[in-house]
């Protein structure tokens, strides 16, 4: 069961690239987002809710297993961060799943509250997959205002 966690926390590997794994845990992300463009928004925020609830469990249970908290080798929590950023607009739109990308990943770097609060605060696997669901959170507001404007904007 142990080998079976740290597979889902490293997202099948990509938590050991020794360059920049959480970059490379959402860039896991962005082609499954892709592929659950038919889905409708809440059924998405359903597979996004099942990725979390998964990620916990494997974070909690990998991160025992070595010995470590939050370890850089799991990136499930990008993973699902990254779910949350993009839940709420077109996911078919390869451009919009690039910026969900950069916005993402500039949130889940500088931290800001209440990311940096529940990353200091919130312990176990639940710490380790929460604080990115927040900074996926703040993405998805800032990705439903830019999916406004460019929708609106050559008006």
């Amino acid at each position: 069961m142990t080998f079976f966690a740290r597979a889902l926390a490293t997202a099948f590997g990509a938590g050991y690239s020794p360059i920049a794994p959480g970059t490379a845990g959402t860039a896991v992300a962005v082609p499954l987002a892709y592929l659950a463009a038919p889905l409708p928004w809440w059924q998405f925020l359903i597979v996004t809710a099942v990725v979390t609830a998964i990620g916990i469990w494997a974070a909690g249970r990998a991160d025992a297993s070595w010995g470590t908290h939050d370890s850089g080798r799991i990136v499930i929590d990008e993973v699902a961060g990254y779910f949350v950023t993009v839940s709420l607009v077109d996911r078919s739109d390869w451009v919009m799943l690039i910026v969900g990308f950069f916005v993402f990943r500039l949130f889940d770097i500088v931290t800001p509250p209440p990311v940096r609060w529940i990353d200091r605060n919130v312990r176990g696997g639940a710490g380790v997959v929460l604080d990115d669901i927040a900074a996926g959170i703040q993405g998805c507001a800032v990705m439903m205002a830019t999916w406004w404007f460019l929708r609106e904007w050559p008006r």
